[in-house]
């Protein structure tokens, strides 16, 4: 077993699921970046229960390229795994196990790197950046980049090594997502006309959602570099009501926007809003206070780094592929592009198709080219 391989298997026994502490993963990560004589930084949120790592190898008076990758997963709950998931299994040239792919498969592979070259012959630094809670909305990484933003020399370039089968990318959609509440009059439910329903309100707007949706799709902007063209809006999850004899007075439900770098997201976000005031107006007749309440859930930028730009030619050439892609989902790439100006791309061994999924795995013969990528940058920051 490579070495990159063993650090997967220890990597992928923590179970950072986004609601869990991922202090033990920090902690190993710090203390084996120690042990090769690297110094760490740890940036923490506010009750001290998750942690980021900085940590930088090589000359300190210059940026250098950055690589980045979060630490939490995606919960296990309710999915039919073949085996533990938070136990590394390797079948026929395949390792199993939840993040494997998304994205320790990555972070691995660094410190795999780190452990065997040769410190001193940098000339360019590497920074590395792991953070917590990215797959709830990119959270952590915002006071890491807070951090970086006081430090007198920034990264040149970002990687972000989420799986793309080690393609470059160079864009992503942005998202918003939103929690809304319909607020409405109860009632005895024999006597229903004269309440306002709240989930007949959030339903209501849920249709509008959905027209918007479709105007979007035959007239807003479009990509056919994305495997979905257009942006798109997105209902996920509702709630309301206490009792079927009773008319609610509140209902909510949860939706999203992935947006297309030249879409104006919050012009969508006003023209929902416009619907949510259209559609209240028509409940007042009843209840004079009928209305909808918008609640930020999650955000994170859109990346669009353009084709020839230097840090796209130049992971290009560490990974000897000739085309560059763009993904429908998201990354904190976006984030170190907009709030530090560091221009970004996403690059990183494993299949997003098979993430989030019962028995993510990442093949052998990924790690091994990511492997060799890395080495090739070694190579590159070493003259």
């Amino acid at each position: 077993m490579t070495q990159s391989l063993a650090i997967l298997e220890k990597l992928i026994s923590f179970p950072t699921v986004s609601k869990d502490s991922n202090l033990a993963l920090t902690d190993y990560v710090q203390q084996f970046l120690s042990a090769l004589g690297i110094q760490s930084s740890i940036v923490y949120n506010e009750e001290k229960t998750k942690a980021n790592l900085w940590a930088a190898v090589g000359p300190a008076n210059m940026g250098g390229v950055a690589l980045s990758a979060h630490t939490d997963v995606v919960p296990v709950i309710g999915q039919n795994w073949s085996s533990d998931p938070f136990v590394m299994a390797r079948r026929d040239g395949n390792l199993y196990g939840r993040g494997t792919a998304d994205m320790k498969g990555f972070i691995a592979c660094c410190l795999a790197m780190v452990a065997r070259i040769d410190q001193s012959k940098l000339k360019t630094p590497l920074h590395f950046a792991f953070s917590y809670d990215e797959e709830i909305g990119c959270i952590g990484v915002r006071r890491l980049l807070d951090m970086l933003k006081t430090l007198p020399f920034r990264p040149r370039f970002c990687i972000v090594g989420e799986p793309t089968m080690l393609q470059v990318v160079t864009a992503h959609k942005g998202k918003l997502g939103f929690r809304v509440t319909a607020h409405g009059l109860e009632a005895h439910s024999s006597l229903a006309p004269i309440g306002a329903n709240a989930i007949y309100m959030a339903c209501d707007l849920i249709s509008e959602v959905r027209r918007i949706q479709d105007d979007l799709a035959v007239h807003g902007a479009r990509d056919g570099d994305y495997e979905v063209a257009y942006t798109t809006l997105h209902v996920g999850k509702m709630a309301g009501g206490v009792a079927m004899n009773i008319v609610p007075n509140d209902a909510s439900f949860d939706f999203e926007i992935r947006y297309l770098p030249q879409d104006d997201q919050h012009a969508i976000v006003t023209r929902i809003k416009q619907a949510a005031e259209d559609v209240a107006k028509r409940y007042r007749g009843v209840f004079a206070d009928a209305r909808f309440v918008f609640a930020d859930l999650q955000s994170y930028p859109a990346l669009d780094t353009p084709v020839d730009s230097e840090v796209v030619n130049f992971v290009r050439a560490l990974t000897g592929g000739n085309s560059t892609g763009k993904i429908t989902f998201g990354t904190e790439g976006g984030l170190f592009q907009k709030e530090l100006g560091i221009p970004a791309v996403v690059c990183g061994p494993g299949n997003i198709a098979v993430a989030h999924k019962p028995d993510e795995y990442v093949s052998e013969a990924q790690m091994a080219l990511c492997d060799a990528m890395l080495d090739r940058l070694v190579e590159r920051l070493s003259v």
